[in-house]
């Protein structure tokens, strides 16, 4: 009892130790900035790393509540168990609505510290310090749900001495560590753009300097984002027994619609940094992330959607869509008061250059994530207005998305050759003459393999098109440069397209071609099916030695070679049975087995569907590589120019009109040839 109590007061001083830093942090810089008081202002980063202590005790707190099974928590009684696995025990901090609030609190505190420690010799500057006042006062809001609506160190029921554990979907495999954290990462990382850029239109230093100070923090959450949502795609592919990783499931979307606008954001971002231009746009897509992460949690967190992911309905909702409201009201607001100082000194001088095809990339992008938002809302509008539910399926989201995909292809093609301000006719057809070779040559090896239908042809042939123009510039750098020429943000991003086209092509061949059947297994007869043959050896039931799961599984030996166990999962303290797949992966297929019911133990039948699916594989290899793009694009090239970040922060509008005239790299350089 003692340490039951223990738990919840340390938990909740923690929590309490992280809202009221953020509050006296907050005001401490509003008072140092209004007096003019640089004592004050160098006084903030220690707020932040007492919110950052603070929200690590509540999280420290929680761990050893689910460790030590408290059941005297509301919320270990809803997530313990007894029976659960060390690893899923600890994951369970984030597996339903209170926990993972704490979690996403701990992560936006451990950004504010950084922040905090990354600027500690310039916490002076008026910049950093409204920037910082921005993160505390996200800080506070999130501190505020945990210590109040979410709160994970409420008192639960008295005598209760077990708990159902996790959501049996989480416990189930070894992604559930992993997936949720990095996403966080990525949705929260984002805060700290969006601080600077409000920071910015707070003081009017409306320059290009604040980009060049946020651009790794945008780079790198933007990559924990594509990390944590392929990492879920995953998930669903090896969990959930439908074969595949996108189902357009809401909460899927709601992870999607920042990264859309947040791909748009660092595309463009370049355009303001090298011309000065898209100031307002660029400062749109930062706003629109974050109000996106505020949003998504909205919609998972809330109980407004019926999702796999969702966590239920929680007291949160009103909370967070009075943040979102404020947000982006208390936004445009201030892009309204500075827009006279948002003018943009450069001007597009030609459709056909690079700033024309970011801009035409911005707008897709745009249009794209309309798309997905309209399609996830709708159904809630229609409810909310007519009483009537809705449902806006997988054929929207797919005949939209598709030429919308086959267009961002294209771009990526032709994007990477095309010079700042114009081409001309016969730079393209040198510059475009081995790319469209490349194209074509994908296109007729697609055919030969056997591809078919208009819409996966185009997308091979796009994709050999748009990876001939990355190879051609990493070639030209290599050339110049030696392996040196692989880092900086053209290169380093030319290796993230190269990703993209392997995930684009696995998608197109994975949704077009993939085969099924359900086939009747026999003990001791072969089945053939799809270039494959399928033998029952044995039905089989494993029960843990806790005895909370019952595992009934099918041996198939695949292909006379090895045997595969596709399973039906029986989690006994919940009563859910969930299938389990069994899947044999392969370079340029994979074959994927589940267990349909009815299968007895020790019988000598079982019905098994199978799906034949190709390239699954370099989705993950796709990831991977765009991952180590994203790293190498974080760093400088060779080429470019070291610059004072003070000199950068003030840099004027007459300074960077100067740049946009002379066509002259601004503040970040250039690494384009």
């Amino acid at each position: 009892m003692i340490a039951a109590s223990l738990n919840s007061a340390l938990g909740r001083a923690g929590l309490l130790l992280m809202l009221a830093a953020s509050v006296i942090g907050a005001l401490t810089i509003v008072v140092g900035i209004w007096k003019g008081d640089k004592r004050l202002l160098r006084q903030a980063p220690r707020y932040a790393w007492l919110a950052l202590g603070g929200s690590l005790l509540a999280a420290i707190m929680m761990q050893r509540a689910l460790i030590t099974r408290d059941f005297s928590l509301a919320y270990v009684q809803q997530v313990g168990s007894a029976d659960t696995p060390p690893l899923y025990n600890f994951a369970a901090m984030w597996s339903a609505l209170e926990g993972s609030i704490l979690l996403w609190g701990l992560t936006l505190a451990a950004f504010t510290g950084a922040v905090a420690w990354r600027f500690r010799k310039r916490s002076g500057d008026e910049l950093v310090g409204w920037a910082l006042v921005v993160m505390f006062v996200v800080t506070a809001f999130f501190a505020m749900l945990s210590f109040g609506p979410a709160d994970a160190f409420a008192a639960g029921a008295a005598n209760v001495t077990s708990g159902p554990g996790p959501n049996p979907l989480l416990q189930n495999h070894i992604l559930v560590l992993f997936h949720p954290p990095i996403l966080y990462l990525g949705y929260v990382g984002f805060t700290v753009p969006f601080a600077f850029a409000i920071a910015a239109l707070i003081t009017g230093r409306l320059g290009e300097g604040w980009l060049e100070e946020t651009r790794r923090w945008a780079l790198f959450s933007w990559a924990f984002l594509t990390v944590g949502i392929l990492l879920g795609g995953w998930w669903s592919y090896e969990v959930l027994g439908w074969s595949g990783v996108w189902a357009w499931d809401p909460v899927e979307n709601a992870s999607l619609l920042p990264w859309l606008t947040g791909t748009a954001y660092i595309h463009s971002v370049l355009v303001q940094e090298r011309r000065g231009m898209l100031r307002v746009w660029n400062l749109s897509l930062l706003i629109a992330t974050f109000s996106l992460t505020i949003l998504g949690t909205f919609l998972t967190r809330s109980g407004v959607i019926q999702s796999v992911h969702a966590f239920g309905n929680g007291p949160v909702g009103t909370w967070l869509l009075a943040g979102f409201v404020v947000t982006v009201v208390v936004s445009l607001g201030l892009i309204a008061w500075r827009g006279d100082r948002l003018r943009s000194p450069g001007t597009i001088d030609s459709p056909l250059s690079r700033e024309g095809a970011f801009l035409a990339n911005n707008v897709l992008f745009t249009v794209f994530a309309f798309v997905v938002l309209l399609g996830t809302v709708f159904p809630l509008l229609i409810e909310a207005l007519q009483d009537r539910r809705t449902v806006v399926g997988a054929p929207y989201f797919d005949r939209l998305s598709m030429p919308i995909g086959i267009v961002l292809l294209f771009l990526m093609a032709v994007a990477p050759v095309l010079p700042w301000r114009k081409a001309s006719g016969e730079l393209l057809r040198t510059r475009l003459f081995w790319p469209a070779w490349c194209g074509v040559a994908a296109l007729v090896f697609s055919v030969l393999v056997g591809a078919a239908g208009w819409a996966p042809l185009i997308a091979f042939g796009l994709a050999g098109f748009a990876a001939g123009a990355a190879l051609r510039q990493l070639v030209l750098a290599t050339r110049r440069q030696g392996w040196r020429g692989l880092v900086g943000r053209a290169n380093g991003g030319m290796i993230v397209h190269l990703g993209v086209i392997m995930i684009a092509v696995a998608l197109a061949a994975s949704n077009s071609f993939t085969h099924s059947a359900t086939l009747e297994l026999e003990q001791g007869e072969v089945a053939e099916w799809g270039g494959h043959t399928f033998e029952l050896e044995s039905v089989t039931v494993e029960i843990n030695d806790a005895e909370s799961e019952r595992a009934l599984k099918a041996n198939v030996i695949l292909d006379g070679e090895n045997i595969y166990e596709p399973a039906i999962t029986t989690y006994l303290n919940q009563g859910v049975t969930v299938g389990t797949p069994s899947v044999r992966t392969g370079f340029t297929k994979d074959v994927y087995l589940t267990l349909e019911p009815g299968a007895e133990p020790g019988g000598t039948v079982a019905v098994i569907r199978v799906f034949v699916k190709p390239m699954i594989l370099w989705l993950w290899v796709g990831g991977a590589v765009m991952a180590i793009g994203t790293v190498l694009a974080a760093f400088p090239g060779k080429r470019r120019r070291a610059t004072d970040p003070v000199s950068a922060l003030i840099a004027t509008p007459d300074l960077i009109a100067s740049a946009a005239r002379n066509d002259a790299p601004l503040a970040a350089g250039a690494d384009d040839d």
